[in-house]
């Protein structure tokens, strides 16, 4: 360990990463320097313990469920952080193969399900003006790649 300030932000990154992932802790959104939105088994987390760990990003994520997709607007508990939000989309048919290995013959796994919450959050993240990641075929380090080159930016 030879830069232990370096060390100590992954690791503070790390649990703040753990601490807000799939929605908890939302009052410390303000505290993030990225928030993740996205459906379930979209890349989510992976991806926000990757920026934590790798490069002292705090990175939240948040899980879009169907009153987020009724609403058409900026999720609630995000408001106020939108300048920091990132959306994952995944290619449906890719997602209900990732959900039917968890829960085979679900209606969540289903292709239908998984094509119609694509659908929404896609046409929320449009709505919103979001930049978007595509996970279908992309490792964690080149979505994380892509997000930082954002982040930088701005």
């Amino acid at each position: 360990m030879h830069d232990q300030t370096s060390y100590l932000a992954r690791m503070d990154a790390l649990d703040f990463a753990l601490a807000t992932d799939d929605g908890l802790g939302s009052r410390q959104y303000g505290l993030a320097d990225v928030i993740l939105l996205g459906v379930s088994r979209a890349g989510k987390t992976p991806t926000s313990l990757f920026l934590a760990l790798q490069h002292g990003v705090r990175a939240s994520n948040y899980p879009l469920a169907e009153d987020d997709f009724e609403q058409e607007a900026f999720p609630l508990p995000l408001v106020g952080h939108q300048a920091k939000a990132y959306g994952l989309t995944i290619d449906p048919r890719r997602l209900h193969m990732i959900r039917t290995q968890r829960k085979a013959g679900s209606r969540y796994a289903s292709l239908e399900q998984c094509e119609y919450e694509v659908s929404r959050a896609e046409r929320l993240f449009r709505r919103l003006g979001l930049p978007v990641r595509d996970t279908t075929s992309a490792s964690v380090e080149e979505i994380a790649a892509g997000i930082l080159s954002q982040i930088r930016r701005v």
